[in-house]
This record gives structure tokens, C-alpha cells and sequence, in this order.
């Protein structure tokens, strides 16, 4: 810029005092040579170490029994913390549905409750035993099965239209209509799907989990392609929290449970838990806790079977007169064991 500048000037003074730089340029600017740092290895006082962090203590490993493991003849002597909670159970109120049989029972929250039973009407409690709201099937069937979605809206299972219907604010919007297939139980899962198990006209049995109520998963056939569930007889389905997707089979007079992706993980059957007084197991109802347990209406005995996640009995709940609901659902009593 500055030759262009003196190029292009008229001003003779500036032309005149003007030297060249190019002997300078032509030297090469001095070569710079690097070292790099070494370490210096010293060695090292480990007494000094100890003395400045600690050490470490030997790993040390024993083996010790699971508190839950039991035999079939001492039901009663269980995980204590198990047997804790289930020793301080006690009545807190009675609340007259007015239903004449009682089919379902499902927590909104913690203080309100939807019921269903052998009526079109599907009934909101709250723990003191008060009305909150009613609501009719849109079709005017007894809804087969109910649940609560996580946004808090009830869905419920028609068998005689073949549909899942949602309520939202009073308002009744059949979200899946089926075709050769009947829903029959429905739970909503952690991640917000709603699973449902069906029968099928032609004497299938499938569960079938929803995204948005879009089909997402098909779970009917273990590994060796026979059919994991038992077509034609009443079925009640929840979630544990680990996704494990449970079964209560009560026509093959089982608990069938898979994993989430549909590998069958156990089957029960509770032959390995009878007695004397225990010849039939007839499950009718089934849900989890926040332990993951399993908790299992056994409505031919009377009792509730509890089992840990990985199918493990730890005791009854006895005496339940289970010709009621709960969780559970009416009695149909056949045999299983004897």
C-alpha cells in the first residue's frame, strides 16, 4: 500500500527520501529451537501416601439368605419389613358403591377412586365415602374393565361394541374400535401407553400395548410359538415398575408374567403353596405396589397371594372374602391343584 502511495504521488520530496527494504526482507528470521520438559522420576514413600489420603480396606464378600426365602408350610415367617407392613393393615372406611356386583376398582390419586360394576354407570369416590361424579357408557353397555391415564382421564374397555373409550371432561371419545378382536382387561403404563389384553372370534389371546393409541407392540407367543395366554376366559392385566407386563390367567388358573418386550420371565401357579386347606387357585385380580410386588386376589381361597417381582412367594393375606372387588374382581370359583 505504501509503494502504490508513492507511485501514484506527485509529491517530489516523499519520492526522494524514499529507501528500499528489500535487504532486510531478505533475511530469514532466526531458527528457534524447542526443548521439551522431562520428568524427573523419584521414588515414591507409600507410608507417605497412607499418611496424607488413607488407603483403602481388603474387599470382602459373604453370603448371606434372602429374608423372603420361605417353605411352603411357614407362610407366616416372611421379610419382616413385608410382614410389618402387612400386620398394621387395618379398615379405614366402608363405601357403598351402590353397585350390585362390584367389578373395578382404580386410584385416580390419592384421595378419589373410580369404581365400575355391573351397571352403565361409572362412579368417582372420594375416601370418605362421597360422590364426586357419574358417568355413563356412551354406548350404554356395563364397561368391561377400567384405568387412569396418567393426565388423569378414565378409559374403559367396551366388550360389546369392541372399543376403548376415553372420558376427558365429561366428554366420551372412542379412541380404538376393534375388529375380530374383544378387549377385555386395559392398565395405562409408566411411560404413558395404554396395554390391553383381548380375546380374539376365532379363540386367540393377545396383549397389545398403544402409544397415543396407535398400535405398538404385539405380545401372544413365547419361544417355543405356543400361546401364552388362554383364549375365552376372564384376564386382568397390570405393569410393574420395571415393565414387566402381568397376567392374571384365570382360566388357566395362572399369573403369567413377561418382560417388556414379551419374553416370557415366569409363570405361577401356586401348586408349590398348597395345603391341606388350599386346593384351588383361581386368580381374579392382580396389582403391584411400589416395591414392585405382585399382589394376586385368590378369590376361590379367600386370600391375596404376594410375591416379589421375580415370582417368589412371600405370603397369603388370608381371610379376604373375596366375593368383593378391591382390586380384585367377583368370585368364580374352579379348580386348579386338587
Amino acid at each position: 500500500m505504501e509503494l502504490k502511495k508513492i507511485l501514484d504521488s506527485n509529491d517530489i520530496p516523499m519520492i526522494s527520501t524514499y529507501e528500499s527494504r528489500n535487504d532486510e526482507f531478505r533475511s530469514l528470521p532466526p531458527k528457534v529451537n524447542v526443548s521439551l520438559p522431562s520428568l524427573s522420576l523419584h521414588q515414591i514413600n507409600t507410608e507417605q501416601l497412607y499418611q496424607m489420603f488413607g488407603s483403602l480396606s481388603e474387599l470382602s464378600i459373604t453370603k448371606g439368605e434372602h429374608c423372603y426365602t420361605m417353605d411352603a408350610t411357614q407362610e407366616d415367617e416372611v421379610c419382616p419389613s413385608v410382614k410389618e407392613l402387612l400386620d398394621k393393615q387395618e379398615l379405614i372406611i366402608t363405601i357403598d358403591t351402590g353397585y350390585k356386583e362390584l367389578f373395578n376398582v382404580i386410584c385416580l390419586n390419592d384421595e378419589e377412586i373410580w369404581t365400575s360394576g355391573k351397571d352403565k354407570i361409572m362412579k368417582l369416590y372420594n375416601l370418605q365415602g362421597n360422590l364426586l361424579k357419574s358417568i355413563q357408557t356412551k354406548s350404554g353397555n356395563d364397561p368391561c374393565n377400567i384405568a387412569v391415564t396418567r393426565s388423569g382421564y378414565l378409559i374403559y374397555t367396551d366388550f360389546k361394541t369392541k372399543s376403548i373409550f376415553k372420558v376427558r371432561n365429561h366428554q366420551i371419545v372412542e379412541e380404538i374400535r376393534l375388529q375380530n378382536w374383544i378387549p377385555c382387561s386395559v392398565c395405562t403404563s409408566c411411560t404413558g401407553d395404554v396395554i390391553v389384553i383381548m380375546d380374539s372370534e376365532d379363540k386367540q389371546s393377545k396383549v397389545v400395548r398403544y402409544s397415543d393409541f396407535t398400535e405398538k407392540q404385539t405380545i401372544q407367543l413365547d419361544d417355543k410359538n405356543e400361546p401364552l395366554f388362554l383364549s375365552g376366559t376372564p384376564k386382568y392385566i397390570t405393569e410393574n415398575k420395571n415393565m414387566d407386563i402381568c397376567v392374571a390367567d384365570s382360566g388357566a388358573y395362572a399369573v403369567v408374567v413377561v418382560n417388556k418386550v414379551g419374553k416370557l420371565r415366569f409363570r405361577y401357579t401356586a401348586c408349590n403353596q398348597a395345603s391341606n386347606t388350599r386346593k384351588y387357585f383361581y386368580p381374579r385380580g392382580i396389582i403391584t405396589d411400589s416395591q414392585n410386588h405382585i399382589l394376586i386376589a385368590d378369590s376361590f381361597n379367600d386370600n391375596i397371594h404376594i410375591q416379589n417381582q421375580d415370582g417368589q412367594f412371600l405370603r397369603f393375606i388370608k381371610n379376604c372374602d373375596l366375593v368383593f372387588i378391591g382390586f380384585m374382581c367377583r368370585c368364580q370359583r374352579k379348580p386348579l391343584c386338587g
